[in-house]
């Protein structure tokens, strides 16, 4: 009398990672996850390493730890995994004031994000 498992979401050959409350913009998250859609994952570490943006830093880790779902949870190969999806969405806004002139307030808003990188492992033509 237990609970019946729900169905995977993916396919048998992909994985996925989430990352959630990342303290950036949407729109400048979504330029890096543009930068790294649809390449070999490999390059995609190679080009958030080397990326001058600072969110990068935490896009690396959600890849690397969609990789490491690929690997352990679903027996994929590393080599042969490419980035098939990567699409950001919005979180939770922080609102702020600041003191203004004449007794007016400047709103100030502080914009959290979250990444799902999905990844598909795709055998090389010869």
């Amino acid at each position: 009398m237990g609970k019946t498992s729900i169905p995977r979401r993916l396919g048998e050959n992909e994985a996925m990672a989430k990352g959630r409350m990342l303290r950036t913009s949407g729109q400048k998250l979504n330029l890096l996850a543009q930068s790294i859609r649809g390449k070999k994952v490999d390059r995609a570490i190679a080009d958030l390493t080397f990326s001058p943006k600072r969110i990068a830093k935490d896009v690396k880790k959600v890849l690397e730890s969609a990789i490491a779902n690929a690997e352990n949870n679903h027996d994929l190969d590393v080599d042969e995994l490419v980035i098939s999806e990567a699409f950001v969405g919005k979180n939770l806004v922080m609102k702020r004031w600041r003191p203004r002139a004449r007794g007016r307030v400047g709103k100030i808003l502080k914009p959290f994000s979250e990444i799902t990188i999905i990844l598909r492992q795709v055998e090389e033509q010869a």
